[in-house]
């Protein structure tokens, strides 16, 4: 398929999608914040908790909803891209992979957090096991920096593929977390292979 046929189809999808309109009329910036919406709602993430961690922040939409919702939460952004700011939250640019940032991170709080929180993603390739693995990657990463960084109650979610490395991440996080648990929300596309993986308490 053509690119400009992918493009055009792309808006079309997105002027039809409720989940976009419903951001737009509640001043969200991306229709990401319903899959969080969805997964709190559920799971209590970000119940009787203050410090939090959002990786892969850009545009930001989950880092509004937390502090909409939570409104004492100290909430600290980080993604490569930089992304217009938001009130009560605050940024850093920058890959919190690099050591000059994860410093930065653990500075900020100067102390364990409660929940560190990852929609982090690769742009999509069109190969899906490619793309599986790679967005697999990056759960990884994001989960081995929750270790370092979360209280013995804390809470971890991430975005995750279905892929070659799915089950493998998933028992690596039953090693590492008392609860684990997998949850497609209803407002991930059909068409998508994203789930997101949620593990409270450490072991």
């Amino acid at each position: 398929m053509k690119k400009n046929k992918i493009s055009k189809n792309w808006i079309i999808r997105q002027k039809r999608d409720i989940f976009v309109r419903q951001s737009k009329i509640e001043g969200y910036r991306s229709r990401a914040i319903y899959k969080l919406k969805e997964i709190d709602e559920k799971f209590k993430i970000f119940k009787n908790t203050t410090s939090i961690i959002d990786l892969g922040a850009a545009p930001g939409s989950w880092s509004q909803y937390i502090i909409r919702q939570y409104k004492k939460s100290l909430v600290l952004a980080i993604d490569l891209l930089d992304f217009e700011n938001i009130d009560k939250v605050n940024k850093i640019v920058g890959d919190f992979t690099k050591s000059e940032n994860k410093e930065k991170i653990k500075n900020f709080f100067n102390k364990k957090v409660d929940v560190v929180i990852s929609d982090m993603a690769v742009n999509t390739t069109g190969n899906k096991n490619l793309d599986a693995i790679v967005t697999g990657e990056l759960c990884i990463e994001a989960m081995e920096f929750a270790l370092e960084m979360l209280d013995k109650k804390g809470k971890f979610v991430s975005k995750i593929f279905m892929g070659s490395s799915f089950n493998e991440i998933v028992a690596d996080a039953k090693k590492k977390f008392k609860e684990v648990n997998i949850f497609k929300p209803l407002s991930s596309r059909k068409d998508s292979k994203e789930s997101f993986i949620i593990c409270k308490f450490l072991r």
